[in-house]
């Protein structure tokens, strides 16, 4: 059986070159960074080297940077960590209704914690509209949290608009730009933005390390506690392959930014062009904003088939699909993401994330059309 992974977004294959790094510190450096002996020393050069590589290519400087266990520790760090740091000056947040919920969950235990949040709308295309974010900005306004470009229907936001009112109004304004990173040109300095967070397994590298840019201007308590490391700024003993592996995919992503984006859109056009060709276009709907959107990801929504239904007749092909993020797509709960859109009921239960990356191809694109369009016959029959 052939074995197709269109999942990108939720995780990438590690790239070999990521690989063979990471393996070179795991073989060879096993010290300490916070030990004072050589062997302690050589792993704080790794740590050292390693973000400066990993800043040079997000537009940041070294001491801007603190590595984290992912994105999820990013973003609570961020939430939670301005709440805390900005609570003289109110309790109020504006935070995006289509959040990953590790930023939802987040502002949902600051709002137990006496935190006034709210939820800002999207249109139809997932985009948020900036005249309304200005609309609701208080003078009690301590933080604005509205993701790059998002994971489940791609759609990119007007962060550097967002950033620059922000700063305007003395409001700290945080972005996600995990699925961003790798498919759009980041560069933390240009965007404005006061905190930025990443994750390495989005960009092929490994799983359980990420990031998060804390501007110069911004001081946040820690949000783990025990020791000194990242400059009193995130306790615990640094992963030291997981950073280099971060470093290096970072480098390659930005390097290889056009490639990997011409490469995703010929795919795209290929799937969408096929399914046109092979059940109809009227058979199908493309969630998102078709002019702001990231090349990889495409949300499709096949009306005549459920989404749960659709996804087993995909993984018995063989083919990895997704419903939605992957930390929630193991339930049975309609995206909130594409609710936030205001979506038809049968657009909502109906639809399919495709994200293409590292290793798909042409002909694995013109398999998952085929058997996309066998489904479909079988299920109507």
């Amino acid at each position: 059986m052939n074995r197709i992974y269109m999942d990108h977004a939720a995780s990438t294959p590690v790239h070999p070159l990521v690989a063979e790094e990471m393996l070179g510190v795991m073989t060879g450096a096993y010290g300490n960074a916070s030990s004072v002996h050589a062997f302690g020393r050589e792993a704080k050069r790794i740590v050292a080297a390693a973000r400066e590589r990993a800043a040079a290519a997000i537009g940041a400087r070294p001491g801007e940077l603190v590595f984290t266990s992912g994105g999820t520790e990013s973003d609570n760090a961020a939430l939670l960590g301005a709440a805390a740091a900005r609570i003289d000056r109110g309790r109020h947040l504006l935070v995006s209704r289509i959040e990953h919920h590790a930023v939802l969950h987040t502002a949902e235990r600051l709002e137990e914690q006496g935190f006034e949040v709210e939820y800002i709308p999207v249109d139809e295309g997932g985009r948020v509209d900036v005249g309304w974010i200005r609309e609701h900005t208080r003078p009690d306004t301590t933080l604005i949290s509205v993701m790059y470009a998002n994971n489940e229907v791609g759609t990119i936001q007007p962060v550097e608009e967002i950033a620059a009112f922000a700063r305007e109004r003395g409001v700290w304004f945080h972005t996600d730009a995990v699925q961003a990173l790798g498919s759009l040109r980041v560069d933390c300095a240009a965007m404005g933005a006061d905190l930025v967070s990443f994750s390495a397994h989005k960009i092929n590298g490994p799983q359980g390390i990420g990031a998060l840019y804390i501007a110069p201007q911004i001081k946040l308590p820690p949000l783990l506690l025990g020791g000194n490391q990242e400059r009193g700024r995130r306790a615990g003993t640094e992963n030291l392959a997981g950073i280099a592996g971060f470093a290096r995919a970072a480098e390659l992503a930005a390097s290889g930014l056009e490639e990997r984006r011409e490469h995703a859109l010929r795919l795209r056009a290929q799937l969408l062009d096929g399914l046109r060709a092979g059940i109809g276009g009227d058979q199908f709907v493309v969630n998102g904003d078709p002019d702001h959107t990231l090349a990889h990801i495409v949300n499709i929504s096949f009306p005549s088939v459920g989404t749960e239904t659709m996804l087993m007749n995909l993984d018995m092909e063989g083919i990895a699909a997704a419903s939605g993020s992957a930390c929630t797509s193991g339930s049975l709960e309609t995206s909130h993401v594409l609710r936030a859109m205001n979506l038809s009921e049968n657009v909502l239960n109906s639809a399919i994330r495709f994200s293409f990356g590292l290793g798909n191809t042409s002909e694995e694109i013109e398999f998952v059309v085929k058997k996309v369009e066998t489904i479909i016959r079988r299920v109507r029959r």
